[in-house]
């Protein structure tokens, strides 16, 4: 269970620290109007709805409660 709980924390992070695109804060270039830092906004919030669904359904309560070390086995 601890490779799961230091993969999701490795995502979440991930997630974290490219949330703000301060990459794409000088670049000029704009699609549909809109300027590409904001395009990269609205796909990565895409993303992340997709991981954290994705979380939900497979190991919500990973790091909650006493039992925390055998979400998604099987209580013996």
């Amino acid at each position: 269970m601890r490779r799961r709980s230091v993969a999701w924390a490795t995502v979440f992070a991930f997630l974290v620290a490219f949330a703000v695109p301060w990459f794409l804060w000088q670049s000029s270039t704009v699609i549909a109007g809109l300027p590409i830092w904001v395009w990269w906004h609205v796909g990565w919030m895409v993303l992340t709805m997709g991981v954290f669904y994705a979380f939900t359904r497979t190991d919500w309560g990973l790091w909650m409660g006493p039992d925390a070390d055998t979400v998604g086995e099987e209580k013996r």
